[in-house]
């Protein structure tokens, strides 16, 4: 198996998690769905990261140090940190787990453009 079809395999998982974002939106579990599109965000930054490294990162620790890297050298990327790092705070710190997911008009927006996200990393990476 290629890195490419690796790669291709965690951007499947990181859809699947948007998916499952969007349900629970629908639902009214606000704060699920903000977790769900973090770790899809997550996700396909790990993608991202696989596909152009040839390593998953095994930890959040290592997805956000390799994407600062990635971001010093690929101008797109660093345009895409500021992306990955607003979902981080407001969707996985402030909503999910303080519950602070106000305004809600905003946690929405960025929940649904989650998938603008990893259709970007997509194309970032090849596949």
């Amino acid at each position: 198996m290629t890195i490419t079809a690796d790669a291709t395999g965690v951007f499947a998982d990181a859809r699947a998690m948007y998916d499952a974002a969007l349900r629970q939106w629908d639902a009214g579990d606000v704060r699920d769905a903000a977790e769900k599109a973090w770790c899809a965000a997550k996700r396909a930054t790990d993608a991202l990261i696989l596909a152009r490294t040839g390593e998953l990162p095994p930890k959040s620790p290592d997805t956000t140090r390799a994407l600062r890297a990635m971001a010093m050298d690929d101008i797109e990327i660093w345009a895409m940190q500021g992306r990955y790092f607003e979902r981080q705070g407001a969707l996985h710190g402030d909503c999910f787990y303080t519950g602070i997911c106000d305004p809600l008009n905003n946690t929405e927006r960025l929940i649904r453009e989650t998938i603008d996200y990893i259709r970007d990393a997509e194309r970032l990476a090849g596949v």
